[in-house]
């Protein structure tokens, strides 16, 4: 019997590291992707943004899957979506 004891113990620990890992690693990644998603449906012409490559801007227009940044008087540069990371705030 102890050898069925020890395939049950195992399977046990297998489950609970498997819980543990949902819970603290892929669950809160997995959120933070919906929040960053409803960040970019949310982006409108005005914002002011900063993008994942350090880039400060503000939005002159959103398409699709590219946004139009005004980074200086008559610079316009164009950046896909998943690369704003967030809104700017000057401090």
């Amino acid at each position: 019997m102890q050898g069925g004891e020890q395939i049950i113990s195992a399977v046990i620990w297998m489950v609970l590291l498997i819980a543990i890992f949902y819970f603290l690693l892929y669950r809160p990644q997995q959120q933070q992707r919906k929040k960053h998603e409803e960040f970019l449906k949310n982006l409108k012409k005005g914002d002011k943004v900063i993008t994942s490559g350090g880039l400060i801007g503000e939005i002159k227009s959103v398409e699709e899957n590219t946004v139009s940044l005004k980074i200086c008087e008559g610079c316009i540069v164009k950046v896909v979506k998943p690369s704003v990371a967030s809104y700017y705030e000057e401090k």
